[in-house]
């Protein structure tokens, strides 16, 4: 197993690797929708989307793979409300046939995001 660290996405905030890849199989710990430059959170469901698929895509990309080859998404939301929103932005980074994809909501988010996802890929 090795852990994948890349610049181009948030630092962890805590003892865990941004992806660790086993095989041919990575597994990418969940990102919210941070700026890696400035650390700030983007405003909004789509907006926070947007900014963790594009850290999931430079930490896929750090492990040798890219979204395309994404089997498996998870999305965590504060409030499923925002679910609208969050589906416009996932279509900007995925097509058919789409990964597979659960969602849930949960209470809190770490530095009051509103959403959080984790991709589990190939390479």
């Amino acid at each position: 197993m090795r852990s994948v660290l890349v610049e181009e996405a948030p630092q962890p905030i805590g003892p865990y690797s941004q992806a660790v890849v086993r095989g041919t199989m990575i597994f990418c710990s969940g990102q919210l929708g941070l700026d890696p430059m400035t650390n700030h959170l983007a405003a909004g469901a789509a907006e926070q989307t947007r900014m963790a698929l594009s850290n999931l895509s430079a930490v896929l990309k750090g492990a040798g793979s890219s979204l395309s080859q994404t089997l498996k998404v998870t999305v965590y939301l504060t409030d499923l409300s925002y679910w609208n929103e969050v589906n416009q932005a996932y279509t900007e980074f995925f097509s058919p046939p789409y990964p597979a994809r659960s969602a849930v909501q949960v209470a809190a988010l770490p530095k009051g995001a509103i959403v959080e996802i984790d991709i589990i890929a190939f390479k």
